[in-house]
């Protein structure tokens, strides 16, 4: 179904997101509505990606797969690298920011979209949406977000990129929250409300999070109950979620890596990942029965979160297997303005 302008519905594009999570066994994925500061549950980021990103070949069958709730804990050499990262968040300095200054927060990200046609087909494609989020000094005072356009970038097939240029046309000139060019909030609250952690205001939550990591697990664990196709997938997204915002200090940095190791299932799944020109180890955990998984992308060495991807390991719903369906890297730095 189509509006008058030929642009495919939210309840269109909603649909194709049921019937491609229903095929891998997941839950209803929306697509992302720029209404937080990437704040998004699992339902929301089947689709975020780079089909430049192909990795792990015939993983399924590989020795070393675990499904999650196969084991306690992550695998040995998947605790091995997040114990390490902690030991380097530890020791790595965070940037000071001094008086004046800002901490700036790049991300950049590849969201990707599904309509589901009257035939029952559906078509996917794949669109960039980068951002520099600026903190000041005094966390409390005037945040800085830029948004830029989103462009679609990876399409498959002709009627792929039709589809693209449709929906995104509308995206990007319709109703709605603000989605690109400069937005400003007191203490980081954008579009009328507070960033947060786990359901707490963030600035609240990087000061009072439990730093033991089964404590603070365990507590993800209760915060996510009943999100995402599994407690696995869903407590390494949450983890991603928070470490991508950019502002976590060291402490709880470590303390989230150690509480990642001792999610069932989690794995070593690319030893030399590459993310935005940048090298990390890739740590995942499976869901929908073997056929997505989730990665954080860690540098072992200063203990930084490169980013974070979700593989689309089996071709359906128009993406192709074996291809990183959804990605995010982060990278901070001090600057003396703001825009």
């Amino acid at each position: 179904m189509r509006n008058e302008t030929g642009t495919p519905a939210p309840a269109t594009l909603a649909r194709g997101r049921r019937e491609l999570l229903s095929r891998i066994g997941g839950e209803t994925a929306m697509l992302p509505d720029g209404g937080t500061l990437r704040r998004r549950k699992v339902t929301r980021r089947l689709l975020l990606a780079s089909a430049a990103a192909a990795v792990l070949v015939g993983a399924l069958v590989a020795a070393d797969v675990v499904i999650p709730g196969a084991k306690p804990g992550a695998t040995a050499e998947a605790a091995e690298v997040l114990s390490k990262a902690a030991a380097a968040a530890i020791k790595t300095s965070d940037p000071v920011v001094g008086p004046g200054q800002y901490l700036k927060v790049e991300t950049k990200a590849v969201y990707g979209a599904t309509v589901s046609r009257a035939n029952g087909t559906m078509v996917s494609w794949l669109e960039t949406q980068d951002g520099q989020l600026y903190v000041p000094a005094d966390t409390s005072g005037e945040w800085v977000w830029n948004r830029e356009r989103r462009v679609p970038t990876t399409f498959f097939g002709e009627e792929s990129k039709a589809e693209a240029q449709r929906h995104v046309s509308s995206l990007n000139g319709g109703a709605g929250p603000q989605l690109e060019g400069i937005i400003r909030g007191p203490g980081g609250a954008f579009y009328g409300s507070a960033q947060q952690i786990l359901g707490m205001p963030l600035l609240e939550a990087v000061k009072t999070l439990p730093r033991e990591p089964r404590r603070l697990l365990d507590l993800i664990y209760e915060k996510t109950k009943g999100q995402g196709p599994s407690p696995e997938s869903q407590a390494l997204m949450t983890i991603a979620d928070s470490l991508r915002i950019g502002v976590v200090p060291a402490d709880l940095r470590a303390a989230m890596y150690k509480a990642a190791a001792l999610i069932p299932g989690v794995v070593v799944a690319d030893e030399q990942a590459t993310l935005d020109g940048r090298k990390g180890v890739a740590l995942g955990v499976y869901w929908a029965e073997g056929k997505l998984r989730q990665d954080i992308i860690v540098d072992p060495v200063t203990g930084f979160m490169i980013g974070e991807r979700t593989m689309h390991l089996v071709a359906m719903g128009g993406i192709p297997a074996n291809t990183a369906s959804g990605w995010t890297s982060v990278k901070t730095s001090v600057v003396d303005s703001a825009p």
